[in-house]
């Protein structure tokens, strides 16, 4: 039986110090390099992804910016990009502004790397968020002042930080609308902030998740999270497992509750049910 392993990354596969620990990196690269299915689902752009998984080897393409794309780590290629269509991208981007929230726009370059503007006038969390991902081989960050008077193309993604209550009532508001893929979700450091991620129509980690598993013609789904924004694909997998860590909500979703980010307990599932 052809299993497929997906896991997200922040809170779950990553450690508390939002890393890939070394031990939880030799069991994935040992499996996948037996033949095992591995890959991650993650919010993340292949700016930080690349980081995170430098001594991790894994085959099937990465699912990234959740579901918006996939991310071939051997090829360093973009596939099944799905872009956010201009009319759509615009009602969204006033929708942020309007609701008191500064937009990221994220579009892919002719040159495979992501171009991420930013509007307004950054707060000091938005200042961190900056400060993580500039000077990154795979993005360029560029910081625009004004609400955009025009796009830069079809946008992949459209992202937002700030005060939780302001995120979900603007979510809100975008989900009412109906023209796009809206995703919520609580910081898991500081629940008083939450990130707002807007996508074309139909984009989800589910989505993803169950394109890669006929892709590869798997008999097994498995996925891994801890957030809110991992239920969708844990409601379409096969088998849904939660870290110990997980949001209780998620906790209650899965099928199984392992261990903690800090104990290396998804690939220790892994190394348990790979069957290779």
């Amino acid at each position: 039986m052809r299993n497929l392993f997906i896991s997200d990354l922040d809170g779950t596969l990553l450690n508390t110090r939002s890393l890939v620990s070394a031990a939880s990196a030799e069991i994935i690269t040992s499996l996948s390099k037996a033949g095992a299915l591995i890959s991650i689902a993650t919010a993340r752009t292949p700016a930080t992804v690349d980081l995170l998984l430098t001594d991790t080897f894994t085959t099937p393409p990465a699912i990234v910016m959740t579901g918006a794309a996939m991310w071939d780590r051997h090829t360093r290629r973009y596939c099944d990009v799905i872009a956010i269509p201009e009319a759509t991208a615009t009602h969204i981007i006033g929708c942020c502004t309007e609701g008191g929230l500064n937009p990221f726009i994220y579009n892919i370059g002719d040159d495979g790397v992501i171009d991420t503007r930013f509007y307004g006038i950054p707060s000091q969390a938005e200042r961190h968020f900056i400060a993580g991902r500039s000077n990154l081989p795979l993005k360029r960050m560029h910081l625009m002042g004004d609400t955009p008077a025009e796009l830069h193309g079809e946008p992949v993604l459209i992202f937002a930080l700030g005060p939780t209550e302001r995120i979900e009532r603007v979510a809100s508001q975008l989900r009412l609308a109906g023209h796009c893929s809206v995703s919520s979700y609580p910081d898991i450091f500081d629940p008083a902030t939450a990130y707002l991620e807007v996508f074309a129509f139909g984009v989800s980690k589910a989505a993803a998740v169950r394109k890669l598993k006929e892709r590869l013609n798997a008999d097994r789904l498995t996925v891994f999270g801890d957030n809110l924004n991992d239920l969708p694909m844990m409601a379409v997998a096969d088998v849904a497992v939660a870290v110990a860590n997980a949001m209780p909500q998620v906790r209650e979703a899965a099928d199984i509750v392992i261990g903690a980010n800090d104990t290396d307990s998804v690939a220790r599932y892994m190394l348990e049910h790979a069957g290779v």
